[in-house]
């Protein structure tokens, strides 16, 4: 393997862990769990299929029996763009929840995009996207998800600090709504601010709620100007929060190893942090088609757990 994590490394990432450890401690954010007996299971995001489905050669309706029966996953996590105007159809919510029922699929959550500044900087339009949030949460309970996944994004010219505050802000009164429902409100480092970890780390302190936390994702640490963020470090400061995880994939070696990411490494901080839920594969590659990519993020995923276990 290219990109095999030396003794340095390994130091640096133990001593990261613990600290992590102890900020979960603290911060009672708790993990969503699985019940298999293996140290993680594996689910698939539907994003993976996006350029299937965006060319309408697989019906969003049918991605709980393509997850099972072409990749042999149980697990699902729904993207809203798929099924944009259908939050408040509950005929059609009907028919994703008990096709995924039928296929012995659980709908683990949806990731929410498109719905407005969650910190935007003018308080009315926050508290719209906020609203904006609500037919998704609505939707998310009736399909028997445990989180919605949304976004921290911030606008305005404000500090470091006060751009934290506002997306705080929009996150604690859209968690407070999730409360009520059962569920989990999310944030996933998507880009910009919430793309550097201790930035995210610092709003979800600052949120202070048991149901909002995180989704680290092993690949989106871009910052902006072309500059991206340690995503060894970035993950290991969002993993005392998390509550799902996103396994980016773009390319593998000739060992099937991913080319951008060293999953070893990555795995061991995940598991360091105790977290035991499930991990998304959430493959974007070129190289591979989709369903290639997919299995062979499942089979990375699995080896790398038999190895850790």
């Amino acid at each position: 393997m290219t990109n095999q994590t030396n003794r340095r490394e390994f130091l640096k990432d133990a001593s990261l862990a613990v600290g992590a450890v102890a900020a979960a401690a603290l911060t009672g954010c708790r993990t969503v769990t699985c019940c298999s007996g293996h140290l993680y299971d594996i689910s698939l995001a539907q994003w993976s299929l996006h350029k299937t489905l965006f060319a309408k050669k697989l019906d969003p309706l049918d991605f709980a029996k393509a997850t099972r029966e072409e990749f042999g996953l149980d697990a699902v996590e729904y993207v809203n763009q798929f099924f944009k105007d259908k939050a408040n159809d509950e005929a059609y919510l009907g028919q994703l929840k008990s096709r995924a029922a039928d296929h012995g699929v659980k709908s683990l959550l949806i990731m929410v995009d498109g719905e407005g500044s969650l910190g935007h900087a003018d308080t009315a339009e926050r508290n719209k996207a906020v609203q904006n949030h609500h037919k998704w949460a609505n939707a998310a309970q009736f399909l028997g998800c445990h989180s919605i996944r949304v976004n921290a994004a911030t606008t305005g010219n404000g500090s470091y600090e006060e751009k934290q505050k506002l997306a705080a802000d929009g996150l604690r009164s859209l968690s407070e709504y999730g409360a009520k429902h059962g569920l989990n409100i999310i944030v996933e480092n998507h880009g910009g601010l919430s793309s550097n970890g201790a930035w995210l780390a610092g709003v979800m302190k600052i949120v202070d709620l048991p149901n909002c936390g995180t989704l680290p994702d092993f690949g989106n640490f871009h910052i902006g100007g072309g500059k991206q963020y340690d995503r060894y470090l970035g993950v290991t400061e969002l993993m005392p929060f998390a509550k799902a995880v996103s396994a980016k994939s773009h390319d593998f070696d000739a060992e099937g190893n991913e080319t951008h990411t060293d999953y070893r490494r990555m795995m061991r901080i995940v598991l360091a942090a105790g977290y035991r839920g499930y991990v998304g594969i959430e493959y974007e590659g070129g190289k591979l088609s989709e369903a290639d990519g997919i299995l062979a993020t499942k089979k990375l995923l699995e080896t790398v757990r038999d190895e850790l276990s």
